[in-house]
Formats: structure tokens, sequence, C-alpha cells
């Protein structure tokens, strides 16, 4: 079920400004990998290229050995590359139970002629997917919310639904962006312990953007660090925060010897 994804090379321009330099890295199949870097460091930029949100100006990104650079993320949702975003986005009018079952595509309900023809398919496919958001609803502990509207959970609960959401397909690899944004420490704590059943139990891989250490701590093996719109050093978060190259990327050259 895992696939990883390889990128090569990969440099974007926007105008005059190269907001990734030749970049390369891999995420294996399997792994929970961190991505970290200061402001700027390019970040999102790759977070973008690889789920397709636009293509790079040069390199070559691949998912599972596919070659995959410049396709739109609607292919990739296909072949089992989602994100999630930083700020969730939700179907705020519809109930957290409805918001996973809008997720599998090509439903036959859809098909006006279906629907009015052969009601049965229609029937049994909707009844397949209630089944699946079901599981999904009693894998996260999220029973609670499952008629609350979209819009009224919280920041961590909209964060367990786009998890959520991502079980509701054959999904590989999951691109989670800053998922720790604007939720507290418990549901943060709740997350984070998903994101590993998920990862350990149903086989899905995870390239994570974060700026909560802690969490990048507790989650990923191993973590890359981006600056200057390229890769830095990759490796245990450990090793991370001892390097001095990384230290100084994110605060700056430190203070000489014997300096006031």
């Amino acid at each position: 079920m895992s696939a990883g994804i390889t990128v090569s090379s990969v440099s974007k321009l926007f105008g005059g400004i190269r907001a990734v330099n030749n970049c390369s890295l891999e995420v294996e199949a399997g792994s929970v990998t961190g991505l970290i870097g200061p402001n700027g460091a390019g970040k999102t930029t790759l977070f973008n290229m690889v789920a397709g949100a636009f293509a790079p100006t040069s390199g070559q990104i691949f998912f599972d050995g596919e070659d995959i650079t410049g396709l739109p993320s609607n292919v990739l949702f296909g072949k089992g590359l989602l994100r999630t975003f930083q700020i969730a986005h939700e179907f705020s009018n519809m109930t957290a139970f409805e918001n996973l079952m809008m997720v599998p595509g090509d439903q036959p309900g859809e098909n006006i002629i279906t629907a009015c023809f052969r009601p049965s398919l229609v029937r049994d496919r909707e009844t397949e997917i209630k089944a699946r958001a079901n599981e999904v609803i009693d894998f996260l502990s999220i029973a609670h919310i499952k008629n609350e509207l979209a819009g009224n959970l919280s920041g961590g609960q909209k964060k367990l639904l786009e998890l959520g959401r991502t079980m509701m397909v054959d999904a590989k690899t999951v691109l989670l962006d800053e998922v720790a944004a604007g939720v507290n420490r418990t549901l943060l704590q709740n997350l984070t312990d998903n994101i590993q059943r998920m990862n350990r139990e149903l086989g899905y891989t995870f390239f994570v953007i974060e700026h909560d250490m802690d969490m990048i701590a507790k989650l990923c093996d191993p973590v890359i660090v981006m600056a200057q719109g390229t890769v830095m050093t990759t490796g245990h978060i450990d090793e991370i925060r001892a390097n001095p190259k990384v230290i100084e990327a994110y605060f700056g050259s430190p203070p000489k010897q014997g300096a006031a």
C-alpha cells in the first residue's frame, strides 16, 4: 500500500525569484518523514509541486517509481497521493459524516442516467461508502462529532476530519501541511497518535511540514532540513538539533567565543 516519493534536482522560479533551487530528497515508503526549515526555505513551494498544485521549472518528481512531474492534484488523488492543508478545507454546511462520504470519486449517484435507471447500483455504492465512513469514524474515535456541522468543529477536530478524509480512498501517501497549526495540545496528541496508528497499522506513508519541533521529534524519522530552496541536511531529530549549520539557519550566526 505504501509508496515513496523521489524529488530529483527540482527547481521552481517565480519571475526572477528561485523559490526552490536544485532540490533532491527521498521520502521512503512506509516512513513518516519530516520537512523543516526557516521561513522562506521553500518548503511549501516544494510541497505544492509534489502535490500537483503547479509544475516545477526543472527537475523531476517520482511517486511509487512513476514520473508524476507536473501532473495535477486530481490525477495524483487517483494514484493515492493526497494532501491536507494548514487551514482545513471542509464542507462547512455538511456534517462530519457527510464530509467523509463526499470523498470517494466516481460515485454512480452523480450520474443522472445511472441514478434514474440503476437505483440499486447507487444504493449499493452508498451503503459501501457509509460503512467505510463509519469505520473511519471508529478508527479515529470521532463518533461524538459525527453529526456535527463541520463548520462548527474546532481547529483540531477539523484536522482529524481531514485525516479521516484521506482514509476514505486508497491513499498510499499523505502530505501533511502544518497539522499542528491552531490545534490545542490535547487534540494535537490525539492527532499525533492517529497519524502513528495510520502509519503503523494501515501502512500509510506521511510527508510532514511542521514548525512544532516536539511533534516532529515524536512523529518523524528521518527529518529533512531545507534552507535557501534546497536540502541542507537529513537525519534523526537529535542530530538535526545538534547541527551547527541548522542552528545558524534558524537563528543566524552564533555569537563568537568570548563575545559580550
